[in-house]
């Protein structure tokens, strides 16, 4: 029976080429998209879910509102993990993470800028699923000078040698680690990357008792049947024990004080698995991922099936009247209705499944393309993803199931004499369902291009909205690592025409840089203010064409200089002082340590964007220091690739063994977005072809129709009707569907962006032009996809039609 239906299946298919290839067509990229979706989706879920103990791995957050303003930062204070291992029997283990920066590591006569090298404590590797190929996992990192390296850094150190026992000098630290072991690298789905782990006892800041200074990534390893949320309900006591002397100390103010007027302080416990997907905070390792963009695209993926599913469904039911006869006489013939409720379910299978064999291949070539986009590596082989096959048969069986269960049961209900007396008509019930799938098509596409629009025009207005500082042809040379020698480049550089201005600071508005907070207040120490710290010298501010609001900048040759201040907009504001003008001369303090400094604001500089856009310009203060070793260039817009070749020259005549690094201020803004910016292509890309897919769908409906009309043309053509009065007659029922989609998703749309946007601090609008531009987009779709079908028809020759009457 079943090979029966089969070969049946197939004829039936042959015998209408045209409309199962735009069922096989559409059903291939609407299976092929949801794969790929599939594996984006599941690849973004499994952060951090290949470590053992993953469920009872936690990181320690810090969380504050001070003065209205929001602080969420990753990392907290050095002495927590080792705080909350002694006092507290439900942690098991805890470890501490600190990143090196950019430092200097050579072995032999090979020197590298290492930007992977990060201090650990020994239990990282308990906590952590990252197994030792070599070495002892409990003890690698258990004395000062060891480092464990990944095979990527033992290939590109020592080439084939055998790593452990090797010596890696760090010549920006001075320190020379003796490796102790190797391990493979970390799996991409970790929330960050790192290829060398030294010791933690060789960050002299480590064993810090200060609760005041963060930067230490903590993690911990509860327990079994540990509740993390009681856990953290014993923080504040702990805060109060132990910071709460250190800010008496420190501000002449005790914690309940600070607390006051709304103040808030406190550490948190955030699941592993939450890391990648669920945070909002500053300065962590890696970019993170997004939730929403999990729901977007799966919700996309949902709907690119369905549109597929519902084109099978209307070209199915529209093409009733072909197969009508054919139930007749089954019936007649003795057939039930759950046969041939099988009949149709197993073409509708077949095809889904010839759909779902050719998306396999169609998935394999374009998955290069879909990583390049994603900025992702995702594999798809059946072998080593165990869960593939069952996802790909379940695909498949689902998708020929629902897309052939309206037509099975449409067409198995049909009556026998009525259809064999040839009076069979599809109903009025058969055109509302369809006319109502299109609308449902075209609502889906409408809603894809409002996002992208919108989606593409907040990433352009990132990319120009006016920052407060000039970011092209700005070149930035780590130069502290020549030392003294850094000087001497300088003075060289001064004297190139190419080169406009220099600065140096460590302190840059894009990209990762320098950050010191600095509490600071005017009048009542409850009442200071949260600010970040720019050292920077007197040529920081023209440099980077920054404007001053009021004042002045720094003078080199002013002593009082040395303890003025320049502040922005919203730090003058913050601290109540009014105006930029009025800001000028008055006296800023900071305490530290029980010891209050006093600066003199010289200067209130316009606020600039030194924070992601996400993110409100936050206060910030600019003190004189001369003290960096970053060197900041303006230069000429000509000439770029020569200026470098002549300042990798003049490095390696200073130094040969340090290779010379550069970056440009713009490629590190950019740097930013290029997460977001891959999201919106990748989302143009998935629009598109659900909106090709829905327009597939009509094409076929449209070529139905066309010839379910074919006599109705012929006789309006002999009456006298013109091609212009045909094609309006067969386009005006889309154009009709297509304005009601775009009423209902206009609102959906619109919903759904607002919310989007609200993670933007600063932000474009949603104009009013762009529901009119996507009125118009799916109005021209619709006339080109339905025009072209109606124009063949009013131009075919009247006699064909109704030659057999």
């Amino acid at each position: 029976m079943f090979f029966s239906y089969v070969k049946i299946a197939c004829r039936n298919l042959w015998r209408n080429k045209g409309f199962s290839a735009i069922n096989i067509f559409g059903l291939t990229l609407g299976i092929a998209t949801c794969l790929l979706i599939l594996l984006y989706v599941q690849h973004e879920l499994s952060y951090d879910r290949f470590n053992k103990n993953a469920d009872r791995i936690v990181r320690v957050v810090f969380r504050a509102k001070v003065q209205g303003q929001q602080l969420r930062e990753a990392n907290v204070f050095p002495p927590v993990a080792k705080t909350l291992l002694a006092n507290y029997p439900e942690v098991e283990a805890a470890c501490r993470l600190s990143n090196a920066g950019t430092t200097l590591l050579a072995y032999g006569d090979q020197a590298f800028l290492e930007k992977s090298l990060v201090f650990a404590d020994p239990d990282v590797f308990r906590i952590f699923s990252f197994p030792l190929e070599r070495g002892d996992a409990a003890t690698a990192l258990s004395r000062p000078n060891s480092v464990v390296v990944t095979r990527v850094a033992a290939a590109k150190y020592f080439g084939k040698l055998d790593p452990i026992g090797k010596i890696i000098e760090d010549k920006t630290h001075g320190i020379r680690y003796t490796v102790t072991g190797l391990m493979d690298a970390i799996p991409e789905n970790a929330h960050f990357h790192f290829d060398l782990f030294a010791s933690m006892a060789n960050n002299p800041d480590a064993a810090s008792a200060s609760w005041m200074s963060s930067g230490y990534f903590t993690y911990l390893l509860l327990k079994k049947g540990t509740n993390a949320g009681t856990l953290e309900s014993a923080f504040p006591a702990m805060l109060n024990r132990y910071m709460g002397p250190q800010i008496l100390q420190a501000m002449n103010l005790s914690l309940a004080d600070f607390t006051k007027n709304g103040n808030q302080i406190g550490l948190y416990l955030q699941p592993l698995a939450d890391i990648h997907l669920h945070s909002d905070f500053t300065n962590d390792f890696e970019p993170y991922g997004d939730i929403r963009y999990i729901y977007i695209f799966s919700a996309i993926a949902l709907f690119m099936l369905l549109i597929a599913c519902i084109n099978f469904m209307n070209l199915s039911t529209a093409g009733a009247a072909r197969r009508a006869r054919e139930v007749g006489i089954r019936k007649v013939m003795g057939s039930g209705r759950p046969q041939l409720v099988a009949q149709f379910l197993a073409e509708s299978i077949l095809i889904a499944l010839a759909a779902l064999a050719l998306s396999v291949f169609l998935v394999k070539a374009v998955l290069p393309f879909f990583n390049e986009l994603s900025g992702r590596s995702l594999q798809f082989d059946i072998n080593e993803q165990v869960w593939l096959l069952p996802a790909l048969l379940a695909i498949g069986i689902v998708t020929g199931l629902f897309a052939g269960s309206y037509p099975a049961f449409f067409l198995s209900a049909m009556d026998p004499v009525t259809v064999l007396k040839g009076r069979f008509t599809a109903g009025k019930k058969s055109r509302v369902l369809r006319s109502g799938l299109v609308v449902f098509q075209f609502s889906i596409s409408i809603v894809l291009m409002i996002c992208t629009a919108v989606v593409y025009r907040q990433l352009s207005y990132i990319q120009h909205k006016k920052l407060g500082y000039v970011k092209d042809q700005v070149l930035v040379l780590p130069a502290w690592q020549l030392g003294s020698k850094s000087a001497v480049l300088r003075d060289q550089l001064h004297s190139d025409p190419r080169v406009l201005r220099i600065s140096k600071s460590d302190f840059l508005p894009a990209g990762p840089s320098n950050s010191n907070n600095f509490f600071i207040y005017t009048g009542e120490v409850s009442a200071q203010i949260k600010s970040i710290r720019y050292e920077v010298d007197e040529n920081y501010i023209p440099t980077l064409g920054m404007q001053l609001a009021a004042g002045r900048n720094f003078e080199a040759d002013m002593p009082t200089d040395s303890t003025a201040l320049i502040i922005s907009e919203t730090a003058a504001a913050a601290l109540g002082l009014g105006n930029g003008q009025a800001a000028i001369g008055k006296m800023v303090l900071h305490t530290n340590n029980g010891i209050t400094e006093r600066f003199r604001v010289i200067g209130v500089v316009k606020d600039f964007h030194f924070k992601s856009l996400h993110e409100k310009i936050a206060p910030l203060v600019m003190t004189l220091t001369r003290n960096s070793g970053t060197l900041i260039l303006k230069t000429a817009a000509i000439n770029t690739a020569e200026l470098l070749t002549s300042i990798k020259a003049e490095w390696t005549v200073l130094d040969p063994a340090i290779p010379f690094s550069y970056s440009f201020l713009d490629d590190r803004f950019a740097a930013t977005y290029r997460a977001e910016e891959n999201t919106g292509k990748l989302l143009v890309v998935l629009a598109g072809l659900t909106i090709f897919v829905a327009c597939l769908g009509l094409f076929g409906l449209a070529t139905f129709t066309a010839r379910q009309r074919f006599k109705e043309i012929g006789i309006r053509k002999v009456l006298g009707a013109s091609v212009g009065g045909i094609v309006q007659l067969l386009s005006a029922e889309f154009l009709r569907l297509v304005l009601l989609a775009l009423v209902i998703g206009a609102p959906v749309a619109w919903w759904a962006m607002h919310t989007w946007l609200e993670d933007y601090e600063y932000r474009t609008a949603i104009p009013w032009w762009i529901f009119l531009w996507a009125a118009a987009a799916a109005a021209f779709i619709a006339i080109c996809t339905v025009g072209l079908q109606a124009l063949r028809a009013a131009l075919a020759n009247p006699v064909n039609s109704l030659r057999n009457e």
